[in-house]
């Protein structure tokens, strides 16, 4: 069972993925590298995570992998690192810690006259708020690790002439 629910973790990022990708546009030959980077990437933060590990943790893991996958498979493929790294973290992104502090923020505003609910919807927005951004600090810590690790191959994908659209 447990392999069927990475699959299908790793399967539905790689959908939400290519249709991230598609709004930049990239070249036809750049969606099965982001397709890949996004389903390993997401799979590994969820079988992560599985494991005891906090979701910033695991996603700061996952987006070394895609920014170390995306620098190896854009020199392959002739693609600079962030046609792919992007498209592929986007799956990562907390949307329900995020969609749970703005909906905290609105309760709160609401309930100005009662002090203790005022109190829980403020504690709810500074832990959902700070889960959602240590998560997407993490992801971008991450994904840029590779390219302060490994500066003249990175730069390289961007400058060469052998790399730029056709």
């Amino acid at each position: 069972m447990m392999w069927l629910e990475i699959l299908s973790d790793g399967f539905f990022a790689a959908v939400a993925a290519i249709g991230f990708g598609a709004i930049s546009d990239p070249p036809m030959r750049a969606f099965p590298s982001i397709a890949l980077l996004a389903a390993i990437g997401h799979a590994l933060r969820f079988v992560l995570m599985q494991w005891g590990m906090d979701i910033a943790s695991a996603s700061l893991c996952a987006s070394v992998v895609i920014g170390v996958g995306s620098l190896l498979l854009g020199g392959r493929i002739r693609c600079p690192m962030t046609v792919l790294f992007i498209p592929a973290l986007l799956p990562m992104i907390p949307g329900m810690y995020a969609y749970r502090t703005v909906f905290s923020m609105i309760m709160f505003m609401k309930t100005l006259d009662d002090p203790t609910l005022g109190a829980e919807y403020l504690q709810a927005i500074v832990r959902n708020g700070f889960i959602t951004f240590s998560v997407i600090f993490m992801l971008a810590a991450g994904a840029a690790a590779p390219i302060f690790l490994f500066n003249k191959r990175a730069h390289s994908l961007t400058r060469d002439k052998k790399y730029l659209r056709k």
